[in-house]
């Protein structure tokens, strides 16, 4: 089938050029310790091996980016290095990678009284100088918060749009056009919503797609594959990647979702859904990265997955997540929300916190709110 591409233009990452009618390069991201190098390298090649045209690392400290230097110099995969919440490390990195992706809402972390265009130059001079490409990686768990403040509570898709825009628009004006964009939610549903209204307004600029925190392979294949069906076969996407809570040692299989999903798409065998709307219990686990800070937190999503199964006809959102970066945004938006800590689990419902848990007692708390919640809402009904 010949799917209609969006006439998005160029941006080269390294080897791979996305937009402009090119290949749908499919990418993924290490779940190492970046400062564990040789976890990291094999991780890497791992990637690699299964088919990854772009792997990206996370680089928060001066410690993981002398990692990095030593990572890059030990592999010839185009590298995209993740800048958390520390955005003066690209001058450091950026001379041994491919591309830099910020996310405008964690440009406050550092700087907090530094106007965000002129951290967005520092990035962009940076990149030029260093042949690199840029991702703004917009998020759902992490949005500017001015923007938030800007938009009625109950719409996150305003202020997603706008940061993403306002940052195009700022890029340009510096003269720097080798980026492209990424709106990711654990909804896929407000993935296609974002990204369809962004691709309206800016059908120039390439777009990443992904489901953030899309969870447990099958389920975390399917919530992705619902997303990407509207988009791609609607000609926007220009790079993906799935994310799913595997182990390390099965990162690999995002890759291989993820060119199944596009092989699925190009040979029309696609499953349109209108509407995501679930009558049943959803389960949102972001993908394991190497910003998780215990990797217990892996197996807590499948433990929560199997203790719910009792309610699995309930439609409740339950949130797994593994560090304090989306963590916290991301677990507001649910039900029930597991955020994870070194040492602890932190714990809301509803977005209002309950207490910090240890991880051999969570389940235990978990399945008491559930069960409250489950009766408060048949009380409701019989009300």
């Amino acid at each position: 089938m010949q799917l209609s591409r969006n006439p998005t233009r160029a941006v080269r990452i390294g080897s791979v050029t996305i937009g402009d009618g090119n290949r749908i390069a499919v990418q993924s991201m290490t779940a190492t310790k970046t400062h564990d190098i040789d976890a990291t390298v094999q991780q890497v090649n791992d990637l690699a091996e299964a088919g990854a045209d772009i792997v990206r690392i996370a680089v928060d400290s001066r410690r993981e980016a002398d990692a990095l230097i030593e990572i890059a110099s030990q592999t010839s995969v185009n590298l995209a290095i993740d800048l958390q919440e520390n955005y003066r490390l690209a001058k450091l990195v950026a001379p041994h990678v491919a591309k830099l992706r910020y996310n405008p809402g964690h440009l406050y972390h550092h700087e907090r009284d530094k106007p965000w265009q002129e951290k967005v130059q520092f990035i962009a001079e940076t990149a030029r100088d260093n042949d690199c490409a840029i991702r703004v990686g917009v998020n759902c768990g992490s949005v500017d918060p001015a923007k938030v403040e800007k938009h009625d509570p109950a719409d996150s898709i305003a202020p997603m749009l706008e940061s993403a825009t306002d940052h195009c628009d700022y890029l340009d004006s510096i003269d720097f056009v080798r980026y492209c964009v990424s709106l990711k939610d654990s909804d896929p549903q407000k993935v296609v919503d974002a990204n369809r209204r962004f691709s309206d307004e800016r059908p120039d600029v390439p777009l990443h797609l992904g489901v953030t925190e899309a969870g447990m392979p099958p389920d975390g294949v399917i919530k992705t594959r619902i997303a990407f069906e509207q988009l791609i076969s609607r000609g926007i996407g220009d790079t993906i990647r799935v994310s799913l809570t595997v182990p390390n040692d099965r990162k690999g299989e995002e890759i291989a979702a993820g060119r199944e999903i596009l092989d699925d798409i190009a040979a029309g065998r696609v499953r349109s859904v209108v509407d995501y709307g679930l009558s049943t219990m959803n389960i949102i686990s972001c993908p394991s990265c190497s910003r998780v800070e215990n990797e217990a937190f892996v197996e807590l999503a499948g433990q929560v997955r199997e203790m719910t199964d009792y309610a699995k006809d309930h439609a409740i959102t339950i949130a797994v997540m593994g560090c304090r970066v989306n963590g916290p945004g991301e677990t507001d938006d649910a039900d029930l929300g597991l955020w994870c800590a070194p040492n602890y689990v932190n714990f809301k419902r509803d977005g209002e916190p309950l207490g910090a848990f240890p991880y051999d007692e969570i389940l235990g708390r978990l399945k008491l709110e559930l069960d409250s919640l489950i009766a408060e809402r048949a009380a409701d009904v019989g009300s």
